[in-house]
C-alpha cells in the first residue's frame, strides 16, 4: 500500500504538536524544511508532482543528494543540519507507523558542522542601546523594559512575547517562562529589569491599552499580555525584532550578524565571565543539554584562564614549601610521579 507523503507530513506535524516534543517554532520550521525536501524530490529526483510522492520515493541516496544540494545553495552548516534533522525525524515517524520497514536516514551519515561562536554585545554596547531609548514616552518605557528584561533573563524572543503580567513575581524577583516543548522554568531578574518593568506597567502600558481591554471584565489583569503594541494587542516576535534592530542602529552599532538573540548570548556569556557555573546558566537558558550551553565557554578564554590560575593548585606562582615544582628540577631530573 502506498502512502501520500503530503498526508504523512500532516500526520507527523500533528503528532509532534500534540505530544509537545517540539516547540511551535520548531514545528513550523520542520514543516518548511520537509516542504523543501519534497520540492527537491519532485524537481531533482523523481519528476513527479508533489501530490504523487509516496514513502517509497525517500531513499538513502536522495537524502544524501539533498544534503549536497543544500550545501551548493550556500546554506550554513547549522541550517543544513536542522533541515536534515527534520528529514530524519520524519523517517523515524514513518518507521514507527509501519509505513516503511527500514529507516532510510539510518544509512546516511550525520553531517559534521563547524562550531558556531555566537556574537555578543559588550557591556558598553548594552549601555549604549539603553541610552538611546526615550523613556519619556509610553512606547519608550515599554522598549526599555523589553531590552532590560531580555538582557537580565536571557529569554528567547518568543518566550518574551508570550509573557503575561502575572508571570513576573516582584516579591521574589523571578519571571515564570514557558519555553520549548511547553516546559516551564523560573529565571531571576535583576533590580534594573524589575524597575523598568514596573515603570512600564505603571506609566506606559495603561496608555497603550485599548478601550476593549480596559472595559473587559472577563480577562483577569494577571492574564493580560505583558508587552503590547500601540493598539493594545500582544506584541509579536517580528515587532520585537524590529524594535531592537532600530535601537542597535540608533546606538551606532554595526548590525551585521546581530539579532535579538544576541542579547541572549550576551546574558549567558556575561554571567559565565562573572563566575556563574555552567549548570545554573543552562537552567536559566532552558537548555535541555549542557552541551548547548558549553558553546559560551569558547567566547570567554581570558576569564577561564583567570579562574584556572586562581583555583588550580599547580597554576599558582608560589608553590607551598616542600611541594615539587612541575616546571623545576624535580621533573627535569626525572623524579617519580603518578601517570
Amino acid at each position: 500500500m502506498t502512502h501520500s507523503l503530503l498526508q504523512l507530513k500532516e500526520d507527523f506535524l500533528v503528532e509532534i504538536s500534540v505530544s509537545k516534543t517540539q516547540s511551535h517554532n520548531t514545528v513550523q520550521a520542520y514543516s518548511q524544511d520537509l516542504g523543501q525536501f519534497f520540492c527537491f524530490l519532485t524537481e531533482k529526483v523523481c519528476g513527479k508532482r508533489v501530490e504523487d510522492l509516496t514513502s517509497a520515493d525517500i531513499t538513502p541516496e536522495c537524502i544524501r543528494r539533498f544534503a549536497i544540494y543544500l550545501g551548493r545553495q550556500d546554506y550554513k552548516g547549522a541550517t543544513i543540519s536542522r533541515k536534515l534533522s527534520a528529514v530524519r525525524s520524519f523517517c523515524r515517524f514513518l518507521t514507527r507507523r509501519g509505513v516503511i520497514d527500514e529507516n532510510p536516514a539510518k544509512r546516511v551519515s550525520s553531517r559534521k558542522t563547524h562550531t558556531y561562536l555566537p556574537k555578543v554585545f559588550s557591556q558598553d554596547e548594552i549601555a549604549r542601546i539603553l541610552s538611546v531609548i526615550d523613556t519619556a514616552t509610553p512606547l519608550g518605557k515599554r522598549d526599555r523594559a523589553i531590552v532590560e528584561l531580555l538582557y537580565s533573563s536571557g529569554l528567547r524572543i518568543s518566550e518574551l512575547a508570550g509573557l503575561n503580567i502575572g508571570d513576573v513575581d516582584y516579591s521574589l524577583g523571578f519571571v515564570q517562562v514557558t519555553g520549548k516543548g511547553g516546559k516551564e522554568r523560573f529565571v531571576p531578574l535583576g533590580s534594573m529589569a524589575l524597575d523598568a518593568i514596573g515603570r512600564y506597567l505603571d506609566e506606559g502600558r495603561p496608555l497603550l491599552e485599548s478601550k476593549t481591554e480596559k472595559q473587559s471584565q472577563e480577562l483577569a489583569v494577571m492574564s493580560k499580555p505583558l508587552f503590547i503594541n500601540r493598539f493594545g494587542k500582544r506584541l509579536s516576535d517580528r515587532s520585537i525584532r524590529r524594535i531592537l534592530h532600530k535601537y542597535i542602529l540608533r546606538a551606532g552599532i554595526d548590525p551585521e550578524g546581530l539579532s535579538p538573540h544576541t542579547l541572549r548570548h550576551s546574558f549567558a556569556t556575561h554571567l559565565l565571565s562573572g563566575g556563574a557555573d555552567l549548570r545554573s546558566v543552562q537552567e536559566m537558558l532552558g537548555h535541555a543539554s549542557i552541551k548547548t550551553t558549553q558553546i559560551y565557554t569558547h567566547v570567554m578564554p581570558e576569564r577561564l584562564r583567570q579562574v584556572y590560575k586562581s583555583a588550580h593548585p599547580r597554576a599558582k606562582v608560589n608553590q607551598p614549601e616542600g611541594q615539587p615544582d612541575i616546571h623545576g628540577s624535580d621533573f627535569e631530573r626525572g623524579g617519580k610521579h603518578d601517570s
